[in-house]
């Protein structure tokens, strides 16, 4: 199974953040969106474990990132 995680960046927090709607329950943030990945590639097999649904075969990072255009 490959799962879908959304990478959002959050520009008052300047932050990264992680979720999937396949995934309940995982939410990770992280200043670096490099650090973001391994945090997911850790925590997401555990998360899926206990939410008893089947082992992940991949992950699909899909990002979004809005910045104000500067005036």
């Amino acid at each position: 199974m490959e799962y879908t995680i959304q990478m959002t960046w959050d520009e008052e927090a300047q932050v990264w953040i992680a979720t999937s709607e396949e995934i309940p329950g995982l939410v990770l943030e992280s200043g670096s969106y490099d650090a973001l990945i391994e945090r997911v590639r850790q925590a997401a097999p555990e998360i899926i474990a206990l939410n008893g649904q089947e082992s992940a075969s991949g992950y699909r990072y899909c990002s979004e990132r809005y910045q104000r255009a500067l005036a």
